[in-house]
């Protein structure tokens, strides 16, 4: 029976299984081929669905989770989201820390999905009393009958992408991709697909994407956390400021870095070329493959599958403002007019 046939019991049921997309325009004039693995098909709008929900169900199957219970969490916008939706399904509470760097979009619909929104300083280092982890931790020492999901040192968030992400991919390609492309902030994502896909094939290359401002790509290549590389940027949902135990840095090949204007123009490419409309980390992806490509990572015989983490309506105040973009200084609207005509072209 096909999916989307019969009822289904509730929203969460929805959740996985999203479809992969090929890319004809923007990749035209790229080495091999290209397949989107499009996570805003998922109800909550982002990849995060699957560990909100995978590690819900685990805690409740080991009786850490119960009736009543409060959920907290430190989230960029889209974990919130997602924890927010299965909450509401499964009658908890919700309660969560976030970063002053996530869209008023995100705010606004964490706050409509019933959570508790508590919006912290970005530019602070992780363990200032003010960071959002610091503020999440207290709350939760604050709150009766909580439980705090923290995804950036939960196993449990690789292993969502295990058991889902990961043999989607195989099963989408019939095992043939030999390329992997994704971002990497708490790292469950790219390390959980990456395990499943490594395991069954260990040629398979797994390519990160990091931000500048960000200690991921250098502690990977170096072992060292160098303070020095950190510093503000407006990417969300990608980099870190520390090191997540959520991130497998064994199991990935290399990372590259890309920068927010770069990323925010490559976004709203997706958009005029593939009509695909993606958020702001799904654009820092896409600049990510544009760069390994230049860098001849890929040839005539690349099947690359690409992770788009989330959907672009998250994003309306920011990268698809043509104000927000003005503000940071990305364009100028004759200049940006230009290159939309020269994108549908």
């Amino acid at each position: 029976m096909k999916r989307n046939s019969s009822i289904h019991q509730n929203i969460l049921e929805l959740i996985g299984e999203t479809p992969m997309i090929k890319l004809n325009k923007i990749t035209k004039d790229l080495d091999g081929e290209f397949l989107v693995k499009f996570e805003g098909y998922n109800p909550g709008h982002s990849t995060k669905d699957r560990i909100a929900l995978y590690i819900i169900e685990k805690a409740e199957e080991q009786g850490i989770l119960k009736p009543g219970n409060t959920i907290i969490e430190t989230t960029s916008g889209n974990t919130g989201f997602s924890l927010a939706m299965v909450s509401i399904s499964k009658g908890y509470e919700c309660i969560l820390a976030v970063s002053s760097k996530s869209s008023k979009d995100k705010i606004d619909m964490l706050k409509a999905m019933g959570a508790k929104v508590y919006v912290c300083p970005a530019n602070v280092s992780a363990d200032d009393p003010r960071s959002y982890y610091q503020v999440a931790k207290r709350l939760h020492s604050e709150t009766a009958n909580s439980v705090y999901i923290n995804q950036y040192f939960n196993q449990l968030n690789i292993d969502a992408h295990y058991a889902t992400t990961g043999p989607e991919i195989w099963e989408q390609t019939g095992g043939k991709i030999t390329h992997l492309v994704a971002a990497s902030g708490t790292g469950g994502t790219i390390s959980g697909t990456a395990r499943y896909l490594k395991e069954h094939n260990p040629n398979i290359k797994i390519l990160g994407v990091d931000a500048f401002g960000s200690i991921l790509k250098k502690f990977h290549e170096t072992g060292e956390f160098d303070s020095k590389e950190i510093y503000p940027y407006r990417i969300e949902g990608l980099g870190k400021n520390l090191i997540p135990t959520a991130t497998n840095f064994e199991i990935i090949d290399k990372f590259e870095k890309v920068t927010d204007e770069d990323s925010a123009h490559r976004a709203r490419e997706i958009a005029l070329t593939e009509g695909i409309f993606a958020g702001y980390t799904s654009g820092a992806v896409m600049q990510a493959v544009m760069q390994y490509a230049e860098a001849g990572e890929f040839t005539k015989d690349s099947r690359v599958v690409v992770i788009f983490p989330d959907h672009g309506s998250r994003y309306m105040s920011k990268i698809y403002s043509d104000d927000w973009m003005r503000e940071q200084g990305f364009f100028d609207s004759q200049k940006q007019e230009q290159a939309a005509i020269e994108f549908i072209k």
